[in-house]
C-alpha cells in the first residue's frame, strides 16, 4: 500500500512517463515525411513525457525528476537488451506468421540509435529539470506556463540534434544539411505540440492539488 496521496500520484506519473518514453524510444526507428523534411515518428509521445516531466518537477523537485529519469533510462536499455536476443532467435516459419525480416525491420534499430537515444534522453531531462527551477526559484508558484515551457524550448533543442547526430549524422546516413534540417523539424514539431498541450499542466496541477488536499 502506498503511505500517502502523494506516493500514489508519484507512481501514476512515473507510470505514465516510462511507458511513453520507452514507446516513443521503440517506434523511433521509422523516419516519416513532414513536407520536404524528415523526422522521427517516435516524437509523437514525448510531449506526454514533458507534461510528466513538468508535473513530477512540480511536486517532487530535482530528485524526484533525476531518480525517475535514470530508472527509465535503464529500462530502455533493458528493453533493447531483451530486444536483441529475440532479434538473434530464429522465427517458425508459416503463412500468416511474422518472419525474422519483418521483426527485425521493425524492430532493428541499429546500436547507434539507441546510443543517440539514451544519450538525448539524459541530457535533455538534467537540462530541463534545472532550467524549470531556474524559472520557478525566480516566479515562486506563478506562471506555471513559463517554467514549464521555457524548460522545453531549451531543453528539446539538444534533445533533437544530439539523437539524430550520434543516429544518422555521425554514422553518415545523414548529410549535414538534411541532418540540420531534419533536427530542427523535429524540434518544431515538439514544440508546436508542447506548447498546445500547456493546457493540460494546468489541468494535471488542478487534479493532484484536488486529489492530494480532499
Amino acid at each position: 500500500m502506498f503511505q500517502s496521496k502523494k506516493d500514489t500520484v508519484y507512481v501514476i506519473l512515473a507510470g505514465i512517463f516510462i511507458t511513453n518514453a520507452v514507446v516513443a524510444e521503440l517506434i523511433g526507428g521509422k523516419l516519416i515525411q513532414l513536407g520536404p523534411y524528415v523526422m522521427s515518428v517516435g516524437i509523437l509521445p514525448w510531449p506526454i513525457v514533458f507534461i510528466t516531466t513538468d508535473l513530477i518537477n512540480e511536486y517532487f523537485g530535482e530528485k524526484g525528476v533525476k531518480k525517475l529519469s535514470l530508472i527509465t533510462a535503464s529500462l530502455i536499455a533493458y528493453c533493447f537488451v531483451l530486444l536483441y536476443f529475440a532479434l538473434k532467435i530464429p522465427a517458425v516459419k508459416g503463412e500468416n506468421l511474422v518472419s525474422d525480416a519483418q521483426f527485425n525491420g521493425v524492430f532493428g534499430q541499429s546500436m547507434w540509435i539507441i546510443v543517440g537515444s539514451i544519450t538525448a534522453f539524459m541530457v535533455s531531462q538534467l537540462i530541463d529539470v534545472t532550467i524549470f527551477h531556474f524559472f520557478k526559484n525566480k516566479t515562486g508558484n506563478k506562471m506555471i506556463w513559463l517554467r514549464s515551457t521555457g524548460s522545453t524550448v531549451i531543453s528539446q533543442l539538444f534533445d533533437s540534434f544530439i539523437v539524430l547526430g550520434i543516429a544518422f549524422w555521425m554514422t553518415g546516413k545523414m548529410t549535414t544539411e538534411v541532418y540540420i534540417a531534419s533536427a530542427f523539424t523535429g524540434y518544431f514539431v515538439k514544440l508546436i505540440i508542447a506548447i498546445c498541450l500547456t493546457p493540460l499542466i494546468y489541468l494535471g496541477h488542478s487534479l493532484i492539488e484536488k486529489y492530494i488536499h480532499n
